[in-house]
C-alpha cells in the first residue's frame, strides 16, 4: 500500500520537482548517515577505521534510501543483497592479495592484478550460489 501510494505520488511531481526531492533526500539521507560513521570512525581505535567507517557504509545507505524511494522495497532488497556478496568477494580478494604479498613475495601491482580473477570468480559464483 505505502508503495503504491510513493509510485503514485512521484507519478504527480514535474521532472524539475522529482530531481529537487531527489537531491533533498540524498542530502538529508547521506549527510545524516555520514555524521553517524564518521562519529563511530572517531570512537575507534585506529585511526584508519575512521576513513573506512565514512565512506562505504554512508554511500551504501545513501544508496539504498534513494533507490528505496524510487523503486521500492524490492528492489532495494535485491541491491543490498549485491551489496553484501560484493562485500564478501571484497574481502576474498583482499586475503588473496596480502598471501601474494607476503608469501609470494609479489609486488602490490602484481598481486592486485593476479587476484582480479579471484575476485570476479568469488563474485560470480556467490551470485550464483546464493541468489541464482
Amino acid at each position: 500500500m505505502r508503495v503504491a501510494q510513493a509510485t503514485a505520488r512521484r507519478r504527480n511531481m514535474t521532472f524539475n520537482q522529482e530531481v529537487y526531492v531527489d537531491y533533498i533526500i540524498r542530502f538529508i539521507a547521506g549527510g545524516a548517515v555520514v555524521s553517524v560513521f564518521a562519529v563511530l570512525g572517531d570512537l575507534l581505535r585506529p585511526k584508519s577505521f575512521a576513513g573506512l567507517f565514512g565512506a562505504a557504509p554512508s554511500v551504501a545507505l545513501a544508496t539504498l534510501t534513494l533507490a528505496f524511494w524510487k523503486e521500492g522495497p524490492e528492489y532495494v532488497a535485491a541491491e543490498g543483497r549485491s551489496m553484501v556478496l560484493g562485500a564478501l568477494a571484497l574481502a576474498l580478494y583482499s586475503m588473496v592479495v596480502c598471501q601474494l604479498m607476503v608469501r609470494a613475495r609479489m609486488s602490490a601491482l602484481t598481486a592486485t592484478i593476479c587476484a582480479m580473477a579471484v575476485w570476479l570468480a568469488g563474485a560470480l559464483s556467490l551470485k550464483q550460489l546464493l541468489v541464482g
